[in-house]
């Protein structure tokens, strides 16, 4: 890092290890640290039920994690009081089309005096989702709609990232999964030194939803 921590200088990633947040930082290029924020949902996030595997390919990227636990309820306040006492000059976030999520950005950037640093955002969906992986991301499917039972434990990438479209489009779900349609983890991009090794454990059924659980 070439600031120490308190000092108002760093470059924040608000990361879970999907493919938006990772796609964010291929295109800003570096971070002093990814912030992983740890919310209390009715039903659990894949990427917190996988937290080892998450942390893991944020490590073989190059970039150091910072995990936050948020308290129901204190979610925003929680998050501006973490990332003034990083010291945060600058907040680089994934979003894409979700205009409250935005909001909630624009407004955490605010308060702490930093600048929010969206690279992703107005991007037509399915144009982004290929740059993604002609970019060379590659991903497990974490979690997601019945309707996308069959991706649940496979890997997309440039190969078939075509036939992952087609199938979220004819299930009605929004190509990048921005509303949580679908999960996914990076296990693989330009920036990680190796390849992020994993076992699948077991499938966990939320009724129209499911989470796969690797090791």
């Amino acid at each position: 890092m070439n600031a120490s921590l308190g000092e108002k200088s760093l470059k924040i990633l608000l990361s879970s290890g999907g493919k938006e947040s990772f796609y964010a930082l291929m295109r800003v290029g570096k971070v002093d640290l990814a912030l992983m924020l740890s919310y209390e949902f009715s039903r659990p996030s894949p990427h917190l039920l996988n937290m080892g595997k998450s942390v893991e390919t944020h490590l073989k990227a190059g970039i150091p994690v910072l995990i936050r636990s948020l308290r129901k309820g204190y979610e925003e306040v929680e998050t501006i009081e973490t990332l003034k006492r990083l010291g945060t000059s600058e907040v680089i976030a994934g979003d894409v089309s979700v205009e409250e999520h935005l909001k909630y950005m624009e407004r955490i950037a605010g308060e702490i005096g930093a600048n929010l640093v969206e690279p992703l955002w107005g991007e037509n969906p399915e144009e982004l989702l290929h740059k993604e992986f002609e970019d060379g991301l590659r991903v497990l499917v974490i979690g997601g709609r019945r309707e996308l039972e069959r991706w649940l434990g496979a890997e997309v990438d440039r190969k078939n990232v075509t036939e992952f479209e087609e199938s979220c489009r004819t299930s009605g779900v929004d190509p990048l999964g921005e509303r949580g349609e679908y999960h996914t983890m990076v296990i693989d991009s330009p920036l990680h030194r190796e390849k992020v090794g994993y076992q699948r454990v077991a499938v966990e059924d939320y009724g129209e939803y499911r989470i796969l659980r690797v090791m």
